[in-house]
């Protein structure tokens, strides 16, 4: 298939290694501008923003929540047939508080509004140690499981694949709407959960909940900056407070 990146930071760019790794074609672009990219290890073919949308299948966007208004003149010229995929998650401290999220609206639902295009929404509830490291073949017992959320089924099932295929089984964790169910805060969100717990997580959820639970966690590493947390020591945190 044929994939364009916006976005080469750790999500970004690992998820095109895996692509590249796979015989895909990966095109990758900096929304701050080509320069940005220089003197990174990136697979793939490095381009302009303004050249990543032709010809391609799938749009991965890999940028924090509060960028996603910068690209709107970007994702006007993507063709309709595109599939776009936003893997982001707001977090305040760094995006800024975003008035409609704060008031509940779901985090990719204003993406979407944002952009001016329907999304689907993966790649967001593993951290990048666990997509880059912990992907099994589908033989593998305890296989890592993603969430996917969208309101296209038959682009849903399109990035269902993609991350099968890329070492995790998927998720259909229900319409954009839904996909506060994986945002942080929330059981699913960077548990490292097979299908079968992913499932039950994802209706464990509580939206009113999530933010505390996530800004919990924040604290919790902001109160240690001095001790080295290892990332089995995130996804034990994270499960011990997303669940309480």
């Amino acid at each position: 298939m044929r994939f364009g990146i916006i976005g080469a930071g750790p999500i970004g760019s690992i998820i095109s290694k895996k692509l590249v790794k796979n015989g895909h074609d990966v095109k990758v672009a900096d929304a701050r501008g080509i320069e940005h990219l220089e003197g990174k290890e990136l697979a793939g073919t490095v381009v302009r923003v303004e050249d990543v949308m032709e010809n391609i299948e799938v749009l991965i966007i890999s940028l924090p929540t509060k960028a996603m208004q910068s690209i709107r003149n970007i994702i006007d010229q993507v063709g309709e047939e595109v599939i776009i995929v936003d893997t982001s998650n707001y977090y305040p401290f760094r995006d800024d508080k975003i008035e409609e999220i704060e008031n509940g609206m779901v985090e990719s639902v204003w993406v979407s509004k944002q952009l001016g295009r329907p999304v689907i929404k993966a790649f967001n509830n593993l951290l990048a140690y666990t997509l880059e490291n912990e992907g099994t073949s589908e033989e593998s017992s305890g296989r890592i499981a993603m969430a996917v959320a969208g309101n296209d089924p038959s682009q849903k099932q399109v990035v269902m694949d993609i991350v099968y295929e890329l070492g995790f089984d998927a998720v259909d964790s229900g319409s954009l709407s839904d996909s506060w169910r994986q945002q942080p805060g929330t059981p699913a969100y960077c548990t490292e959960l097979t299908k079968d717990e992913l499932t039950e997580a994802l209706k464990k959820a509580n939206k009113e909940k999530a933010p505390l639970l996530r800004d919990k966690v924040i604290e919790r590493f902001t109160e240690k900056k001095e001790v080295e947390f290892s990332h089995k020591d995130v996804v034990n945190l994270n499960r011990k407070i997303y669940n309480s």
